[in-house]
């Protein structure tokens, strides 16, 4: 493997992260289809994620996941920083169980907690947890074991691991064909008029911050994925609504942009602008109460709060319930007991 510093037209220094030459026989392929197939240890989400970050290359080139790869194509994924040893190392991180058996382990993750090693966070991760707690039975730098789906750091709830490469398939494809139940509570800003409803928009980055995503159009973005969420309110509050979110897709993000696009923005979520007074009154007891909620619970109001899937050896159906974090009911519970008349009137 190739690492050495490329120029590219904005003079910024990249590395090489990967290189390959199609042969003369090549037939046409998209490109996270042949990287998929010629690189070891990634995941085509994971190779279509490094496309939508401008980090795929074709002579010389960026391009979209849906290239199709020529015969003599000189392929490239390129890095914004140093290459990093990935490798994960077992640290004593206490875990939340929720369920075990010899095929899949169930984890209440707490918010605050990133899921996987990657650029800036490559300790303190659940990984590098999970590599302690199944020291000497399993290794989790396995790529045929491990994580089945992910949440955000800041999100918390369950998580699913499988334990053997069977039922790392068999999960992976009850996520890819929809056939796991998934449903989250969250606290938004605003009121609605109805008590549900659904959200459809096609998720990818957005190219003036590649640190959040957006709803596109697939004709302006062909690499966006379809997301489609479904939500219902749970308890009206003044100014915020606690909603549960089930999800018939998987997204980066994917509730927090639905939500912020029905004009709904999660409660303290900085990223799509959920950290400011938003609704409600103006003045100044209750924007210091709102300040005293975002102090509360400083993340976005998001938790994991069930998950149903096919067991993969016995073909029970398994179904787990987790409790908010603590920061959530403290919030929750303030905004049950809030009296507007007493902070100055609607």
């Amino acid at each position: 493997m190739n690492e050495d510093i490329l120029e590219i037209d904005q003079q910024e220094e990249v590395w090489e992260r990967w290189r390959s030459q199609a042969d003369k026989g090549q037939t046409p392929q998209r490109v996270d289809k042949y990287l998929a197939e010629h690189m070891t240890g990634t995941s085509r989400n994971r190779i279509q994620n490094a496309a939508d970050a401008g980090n795929v290359w074709v002579n010389g080139k960026p391009v979209s996941s849906n290239y199709k790869v020529k015969p003599l194509d000189v392929v490239q994924v390129l890095l914004d920083h140093e290459p990093h040893d990935y490798t994960i190392h077992p640290e004593d991180i206490p875990l939340n169980v929720v369920y075990e058996d010899d095929d899949v382990l169930v984890i209440n993750k707490p918010a605050g907690m990133v899921v996987h090693p990657g650029h800036g966070n490559y300790e303190h991760t659940l990984l590098n947890a999970l590599a302690y707690y199944f020291q000497d039975k399993l290794d989790i730098n396995d790529p045929n074991i491990g994580l089945v789906h992910r949440i955000d750091k800041d999100t918390s709830g369950l998580l699913l691991i499988a334990k053997t490469p069977e039922a790392k398939t068999h999960l992976g494809k009850q996520f890819f064909d929809h056939s796991t139940e998934r449903t989250y509570n969250a606290l938004v800003w605003g009121t609605f008029a109805e008590d549900s409803g659904t959200i459809e928009g096609a998720l990818a980055r957005d190219n003036r911050d590649r640190t959040i995503y957006r709803i596109w159009d697939l004709e302006e973005n062909p690499s966006a994925k379809e997301a489609i969420t479904h939500w219902r309110v749970l308890e009206r509050y003044p100014y915020v609504t606690l909603v549960e979110c089930r999800l018939e897709t998987g997204r980066t993000h994917q509730i927090r942009v639905h939500m912020k696009s029905i004009g709904h923005p999660l409660f303290a979520d900085e990223k799509y602008g959920g950290m400011e007074v938003l609704k409600g009154l103006r003045t100044q007891k209750y924007k210091q109460y709102i300040q005293n909620c975002f102090a509360l619970c400083p993340r976005q109001v998001l938790h994991a709060k069930t998950l149903g899937f096919t067991h993969p050896r016995t073909g029970e159906r398994m179904h787990f319930d987790s409790p908010w974090a603590e920061d959530m009911l403290n919030l929750i519970t303030k905004w049950r007991n809030y009296e507007p008349n007493t902070l100055g009137g609607r």
